[in-house]
């Protein structure tokens, strides 16, 4: 991979940390623990009134004690019993885990939104906050005109602000009753700290019934029952919304009342008998009231620190200017959580055998790789602020842009910074030059350097003197995100498309015997379609001289010695021979489910690479097109050796040595037939306008230009070309015709075999 591909992978705000002599900020898990039995409750020095104080192991009101709280905790021995009198049944597995195991996602949030305010305040909730949930639904009275695009909104059909609230909570226990555990209402006019909410659900138990939010008296104050104030948000429990449906048809006609909180805080005290609670299992929910014309920035009391939920928030501005300040809270925890666990780690290296030698830089980050042999050692890569001296297609020297130069500059700029933090206010420090630069990446730890600055410093008398600094920085690996993926399978079939012009059908020889070898000796799930490609000119002689008679009859053969093997044939006349026409004849004559693999008479198809076709194509969703490994020509790389030799030499089981991954060439390719259908009817405006435009463009474009899917490129050692000259054809696009060309020169050898090959030529001739 790239460096400067791999550089994209990174956040943009991961801390940059400078190596001298001092600790330094990172991001690390924070873990606390407990040993043997205390009645202490567990808390950190620095948390000054955290989130979440105190033991979790307390009960409070509207929760369950004793037994009764830890039943779903206990677990149970199910003894399988055959009854041999009752016929044998197959076991039908789901397909995910969690669906066996009866795991449900943690939290569900519902916003109460309306048609005048979907497009402004419910907008803004969905950007500052919806991301970090799980699932986000926006339920409305009456749909407004134009739905703003990336929002889940359900409209009820009636602005009443009762019935919006019947509807949504029967819309919730119907659709989502069995998958979540809680669930989370919240008016549009509320900001939501979603991590402190999501962390606070986290640690309460879901199997009791819980009502939690503000708690509010009812008008008259009379009674000691609460319903929660909708104005904060609240929580349901999955358990309290199963047994609040049957109920709720006769709160809709029993119960009168303006407001839909405290309607709903009346259906559940009267049938369920639970009220609103603001702390349960020594857990608070923590909320805060804003004043007029407040100022976000300006807001330093604790309760607005703390607090999950702010409200009321009249302007989508507001919102955002919350979240602003509510990040940079996080973020200042965060630091001063990470500072405080670095001094204790500091402190308890001094028990370790190594003592406080063992600490490792920076403190919390795991060590720096250790090779175990010299193929293993992590090459650094030498740099200046102008050029990279390790390039992509290895020249000696390259300009330095993109990813690389930004990530330069982003160094040194922090370098400088963290400097002047650490000496000021006696020194103060000002980059002059970059005198020497190097990095690597190490996989256990991130990116490292190591920078040679020259530096003019300034005392604080005025006087300055420039002088040399060696510094180490080091770009730490954030944490590891889970992207969800549709389910896949590797028992499809993959039906391979083989392309041929007459050019080409010296090469199908050796494709059959691999694809007979790897796919019909293995009984691969596979089938394969020739497409022979005739010329105008051939096309017309075919009842007298066919072309591809040779080819026919090798299929022939290859059908008869394995009989239940049929390979079909598609004989297509045109003079230039797209991929997009190709695949517009192929596209009509197999079903929308077809898995397709376009292949080329030069690829050894075998069934490592067919299963990762499998695998990385995946319907509606996403479109594979593996890089091959190319071999360089063995005319040059294998000179002066046997043939045998060269052969041995370039076999797969030995490796991939002699040769490189082709990033031109776009022929190979996974996708399903649907989502090419689909990109084509996108693409069919175009056309009307541009007859030509079919055969400028390959199916990669396709994909790329109309089909909204992810488009995974990769490179796929499984998939091996032996060398050969492609033809180039000129009548395809210039972008195409250029990619040819650059594959033929950049594929005939390495830089290495093409300067022996001319020193030996240049030795020959002056001899």
């Amino acid at each position: 991979m790239r460096l400067s591909s791999f550089l994209a992978l990174f956040r943009p705000a991961l801390p940059l940390i400078l190596g001298l002599s001092l600790g330094c900020s990172l991001s690390l898990l924070m873990v606390s623990w407990t040993q043997g039995d205390t009645e202490e409750p567990c808390g950190d020095d620095f948390a000054n009134g955290g989130l979440f104080p105190g033991s979790l192991g307390g009960d409070s009101q509207g929760g369950l004690g004793g037994d009764a709280a830890n039943e779903d905790f206990q677990p149970r021995i199910v003894p399988y019993h055959k009854d041999p009198n009752k016929p044998h049944k197959k076991v039908l597995r789901t397909r995910y885990i969690h669906t066996e195991l009866g795991i449900r996602e943690r939290l569900l949030v519902g916003v109460l939104t309306s048609r005048l305010t979907l497009g402004t305040l419910a907008v803004a909730v969905n950007r500052t906050v919806a991301h970090h949930f799980h699932r986000t639904f926006f339920f409305t009275g009456l749909r407004s005109p134009k739905v703003p695009h990336g929002m889940a909104v359900v409209a009820h059909g009636d602005d009443r602000p009762v019935w919006l609230m019947y509807e949504t909570v029967r819309h919730l226990h119907q659709h989502f009753g069995n998958d979540y555990d809680w669930f989370y209402l919240v008016q549009d006019d509320t900001y939501t700290q979603a991590e402190r909410l999501s962390e606070l659900v986290g640690h309460l138990s879901a199997g009791q019934d819980l009502y939690m939010g503000r708690a509010e008296e009812f008008i008259g104050g009379e009674e000691r029952a609460r319903y929660c104030y909708g104005g904060y948000g609240y929580l349901l429990s999955r358990s309290l919304l199963a047994r609040l449906q049957p109920h709720l048809d006769v709160c809709r006609n029993d119960i009168l009342s303006v407001r839909p909180d405290e309607w709903l805080g009346r259906c559940i005290i009267d049938y369920l008998g639970l009220s609103c609670v603001e702390m349960h299992q020594e857990m608070t929910y923590r909320y805060f009231e804003l004043e007029k014309n407040a100022d976000p920035e300006r807001e330093e009391s604790p309760q607005f620190k703390n607090a999950f939920t702010v409200h009321p928030v009249s302007e989508p501005d507001l919102m955002y200017r919350l979240h602003k300040r509510f990040s940079q809270i996080e973020l200042d925890r965060t630091y001063q959580q990470i500072h405080q666990l670095q001094v204790q780690i500091s402190n308890l290296s001094e028990l370790t055998p190594e003592g406080k030698e063992g600490a490792t830089w920076p403190i919390g980050i795991n060590p720096p790789f250790r090779p175990k042999t010299r193929f293993e050692v992590i090459n650094w890569d030498y740099f200046t602020e102008e050029h990279m001296y390790s390039c992509a297609d290895g020249s000696p020297k390259c300009e330095l842009r993109g990813a690389d130069r930004a990530d330069v500059l982003s160094v040194l700029e922090t370098a400088v910074e963290r400097l002047n933090e650490r000496y000021q206010p006696q020194l103060r420090f000002r980059k002059r030059r970059l005198l020497n630069g190097y990095r690597r990446f190490d996989p256990t730890r991130g990116m490292e350097y190591t920078l040679d600055l020259a530096l003019e410093v300034f005392t604080q008398k005025g006087h300055s003197q420039v002088i040399a600094k060696r510094v180490g920085l080091l770009r730490p690996l954030s944490s590891i995100e889970i992207i969800p993926m549709p389910y896949v399978t590797e028992a499809t079939r993959v039906q391979i498309i083989l392309p041929v012009t007459a050019r080409e059908q010296d090469y199908v020889g050796n494709f059959l015997d691999t694809y007979a070898m790897n796919a019909l000796d293995t009984h691969d799930n596979v089938l394969l379609t020739f497409l022979f490609i005739y010329e105008p000119f051939d096309a017309q002689r075919v009842s007298e001289t066919d072309v591809f008679a040779g080819v026919k009859a090798m299929i022939g053969e290859v059908e008869k010695r394995y009989g239940d093997t049929k390979i079909p044939w598609i004989s297509v006349k045109t003079e230039v021979p797209s991929q997009v026409k190709l695949m517009d004849i192929i596209s009509k004559k197999h079903p929308v489910d077809t898995l397709f693999f376009l292949s080329s008479v030069w690829t050894e198809v075998n069934g490592d690479f067919l299963n990762r076709c499998r695998m990385n194509a995946i319907s509606n969703w996403q479109v594979f097109f593996p890089i091959h490994f190319q071999e360089y020509s063995p005319a040059i790389v294998y000179r002066d050796q046997q043939p045998s030799a060269a052969a041995a030499s370039s076999s797969f089981s030995e490796g991939l040595r002699d040769g490189r991954f082709d990033r031109h060439v776009f022929d190979e390719a996974c996708f399903y037939n649907a989502d090419y259908m689909s990109a084509r009817t996108k693409m069919a405006a175009d056309i009307l306008d541009n007859d030509e435009l079919l055969e400028s463009m390959d199916v990669y474009e396709i994909f790329v230009r109309y089909s909204g899917l992810h488009v995974f490129r990769a490179v796929e050692p499984a998939l091996v070309q032996k060398y050969v000259q492609r033809v180039c054809n000129a009548r395809f696009s210039e972008d195409i015709y250029h990619r040819c060309i650059l594959s033929n020169l950049e594929g005939l050898a390495s830089r290495s075999h093409l300067a022996m090959a001319l020193f030996e030529q240049e030795q020959a001739n002056s001899t």
